[in-house]
């Protein structure tokens, strides 16, 4: 993946480079421009291979792929822009080439006898001054393939690590009286191997922590592949207490398919088998398709959770009525852990469970999230992707997550930490 990425990124500088050079743009003529072109060019895909290839500070890291991602991004907008004037040219092109087939040069005509042909006065064609078309688009792509530079640097600088708390409250017909008032904290997605400020992560749990919830739900993702990226961040996720305890599930990159291979392996095994004893180190109950009864005075509610099961190629590993099992009428309230929203519609609302907790689309880290709207390119993808969903007295929250995961920040879609409070209706 890493040299497909390369390759993609090398073609398109190749590309966008002698675009350039075919307009009468005068700095990108320069000696300097070549230079500093392909300097940058050669310097970050070599940075961004041995950020992969050896064991770089995180701080140093994150930098390399700040820089590939914002790069690459605008890149790609330039590339349309390029695109669309190529399609033009080419079009004009044809329909040039069309016209001289269909235009041939007629038999010269002989005037009367006597008589004098008349010949048509000559027609001049003024020259136009000002910028021709490609000029205008190379211009125009530059212009647009510079936006998003901002904001993205900005979603790192301000966005990666500004924690902000949802309440929300959920309302349930079949509440037990002693859970009125229940209050519920939930995190995902934490991809500690993607973290490189342990001061600003330790900001949103103590943040966490002062709300003083009954208890605490972390809905998958713990790692973006590999157990040991958690080795420095053990200690401060290990302070996440609650009275009635932390429950965890696995998500999709928890299994560590996208560094180990989607096919089974005893190293494979071993590091799943690590994270699973970090979260048991870290005081975290981690439910495995199995259940947890939580309870107040002499009231029940069931907590279910399940490993990941999502649609299309995320693992489908959860066994939902597994997990169900021994689950009867003495609760009259079900609750679940699932990573992916899509197990929702998918299963879950054929079942009795009240409230299904997840997590996995980020919100694509990147759009807008108001009281009364939100967007992002996330909806386009999956249709719950952030927030309450209710069908049929049926509710599913999705939390857009507390880390980051490929872009290293946030541009309007900002890490989460949601607070619910159970409601009898």
């Amino acid at each position: 993946m890493l040299v497909l990425n390369s390759f993609i990124l090398a073609a398109l500088d190749f590309y966008i480079f002698f675009a350039l050079k075919a307009t009468s743009i005068k700095w990108v003529k320069t000696k300097a421009f070549n230079y500093i072109w392909w300097t940058y060019s050669v310097v970050l895909l070599t940075s961004v291979w041995a950020s992969f290839k050896f064991e770089l500070p995180l701080s140093i890291r994150s930098v390399i792929l700040v820089a590939f991602f914002i790069t690459a991004v605008c890149k790609f907008l330039f590339f349309a822009i390029i695109l669309i004037d190529d399609f033009r040219r080419g079009g004009v092109w044809i329909a040039r080439l069309f016209n001289r087939s269909n235009n041939k040069p007629k038999e010269p005509v002989e005037a009367p006898a006597g008589e004098k042909m008349e010949l048509a006065p000559e027609l001049s064609v003024k020259e136009t001054k000002g910028i021709s078309r490609s000029d205008f688009l190379m211009k125009s792509g530059i212009l647009i393939g510079s936006l998003p530079a901002l904001p993205l640097s900005w979603g790192v600088i301000s966005g990666a690590h500004d924690y902000r708390i949802k309440r929300v409250a959920l309302h349930l017909k079949n509440l037990p009286k002693a859970f009125h008032g229940f209050r519920i904290a939930q995190i995902s997605d934490v991809h500690s191997g993607s973290f490189y400020n342990k001061k600003a992560v330790l900001g949103g749990v103590e943040m966490l922590l002062k709300e003083k919830a009954d208890t605490i739900f972390f809905t998958g993702d713990l790692v973006n592949n590999k157990a040991e990226e958690m080795r420095e961040y053990q200690d401060i996720f290990s302070k996440l207490k609650a009275d009635f305890g932390v429950y965890s599930i696995l998500g999709n990159h928890d299994y560590g398919d996208y560094y180990f291979g989607a096919a089974d392996s005893p190293e494979k095994r071993r590091n799943l088998q690590k994270l699973v004893d970090t979260q048991k180190v870290m005081g975290w109950d981690l439910l495995r398709d199995e259940h947890r009864s939580i309870q107040v005075g002499n009231d029940k509610i069931a907590l279910v959770g399940v490993e990941n099961w999502g649609l299309g190629r995320f693992p489908k590993k959860g066994d939902l009525q597994k997990a169900l099992s021994g689950v009867n009428d003495e609760y009259p309230v079900k609750l679940l852990l699932s990573h992916d929203p899509s197990h929702w519609k998918a299963q879950v609302l054929d079942t009795d469970i009240d409230v299904m907790f997840a997590g996995h689309t980020h919100g694509m880290q990147f759009g807008v999230r108001a009281k009364s709207f939100q967007w992002s390119p996330a909806q386009y993808i999956y249709k719950e992707w952030a927030g309450l969903y209710t069908e049929n007295d049926k509710s599913l929250y999705v939390n857009v997550g507390y880390g980051f995961l490929g872009y290293p920040g946030r541009v309007g879609i900002l890490p989460e930490i949601t607070i619910f409070e159970l409601q009898a209706v």
